[in-house]
């Protein structure tokens, strides 16, 4: 059973920062993040792999970081906000192990790609 939840998010302003956090019960060799807004498709925002490598949607690269922490714990560091980031964000571990860029091209796909947490709500002003 995959269990995810997610902490950190909250309003912020244009130009602030946020940092997502997700405990996993246990290790994921791919893991990522997702967002979607009301009435919007859900968009793959950063992904992590087992290597390490990470994969970024354009809308968001040199903006936000993915990364892991101790305790099964995966990290979305959001810099220079925007209001269209406004959405809930999930993080999401897919079926299969796949590559940074598979697994961010898999969360956009708009299909069954594996599990995520609850969510939560990012709001910039």
């Amino acid at each position: 059973h995959v269990q995810l939840v997610e902490s950190g998010g909250g309003s912020a302003q244009a130009g602030g920062s946020l940092r997502l956090s997700c405990v996993a019960i246990s290790h994921y060799d791919s893991m990522g993040w997702f967002r979607q807004a009301p009435g919007k498709e859900r968009e793959g925002v950063a992904a992590i792999d087992s290597g390490g490598s990470t994969a970024y949607a354009d809308s968001v690269k040199g903006r936000f970081t993915i990364s892991r922490g101790g305790g099964n714990t995966l990290y979305l560091q959001m810099s220079s906000l925007k209001p269209e980031d406004t959405a809930r964000y999930y993080c999401a571990v897919p079926y299969l192990d796949l590559s940074a860029i598979q697994a961010l091209s898999t969360m956009s796909s708009g299909g069954d790609f594996g599990y995520w947490g609850q969510g939560t709500q990012v709001t910039v002003s």
